[in-house]
């Protein structure tokens, strides 16, 4: 939950911080990302194995407290834009470019996005990693993974991009580029920890003499 809830809020800053790219084109459109994106898959990761190990109710838990925490880290920042500025940190540093950096996070911008993107894809990819497991009565793990990822990062990636260029975050000329380019490095990074994946969640049932499987589980996300 600690290492989930970390990955979550300094991923939602480093997205607003900062637009990485990579320098060349697929089809004429620019490869670009927003820095989170380089942090924000390692949360699937850890929802993949919340679920694997300890099913689809412990998972929604964890998802909650993050979302929380997500909160509580953009109202943090919006109280800092509201406060006084000290004259000397105006000069040096200043309010114009608080606010350049780390706008999407104090205007509530990136948190929007990312709890509605979240939201609708990590939901998305503990239920339909919950459901493969009991249809495939627990064989192949990297088979749900990677398919509950397909679909989970494209509604996230989507979402997340929409609402951030809704509210201002990123421009609409980088639209496409963010969603194309994120949705790649997300599935490519979450595909390359899937050894990582299974050394965790093989050791956390061995430790733990858990392995859940969501039988008559219903799968609402506001449920108690």
């Amino acid at each position: 939950m600690a290492f989930f809830v970390t990955t979550l809020v300094l991923s939602n800053v480093a997205s607003s911080a900062k637009i990485v790219s990579l320098g060349f084109s697929i089809f004429g459109l620019p490869l670009a990302f927003d820095g989170g994106t380089l942090l924000f898959p390692l949360s699937y990761v850890c929802g993949d194995i919340l679920t694997e190990v300890y099913g689809f109710k412990a998972a929604r838990r964890v998802i909650w407290t993050g979302f929380c925490a997500l909160a509580l880290s953009s109202f943090v920042f919006f109280l800092l834009r509201l406060l006084p500025a000290d004259a000397v940190w105006e000069g040096s540093a200043g309010s114009a470019a608080y606010d350049a950096i780390l706008g999407g996070m104090s205007t509530g911008g990136i948190a929007l996005a990312s709890l509605a993107g979240y939201f609708a894809g990590e939901f998305s990819n503990s239920v339909i990693l919950s459901k493969i497991k009991i249809a495939m009565k627990g064989r192949l793990l990297f088979v749900r993974t990677i398919s509950s990822t397909l679909i989970g990062e494209l509604l996230d990636s989507v979402i997340f991009v929409f609402i951030a260029s809704l509210t201002g975050v990123f421009g609409w000329e980088l639209f496409f580029t963010l969603i194309v380019t994120n949705y790649m490095l997300k599935c490519l990074i979450e595909i390359l920890m899937t050894p990582v994946t299974y050394l965790v969640v093989g050791k956390l049932k061995r430790a733990e003499g858990v392995d859940a499987y969501d039988r008559g589980v219903v799968y609402n996300p506001f449920a108690a």
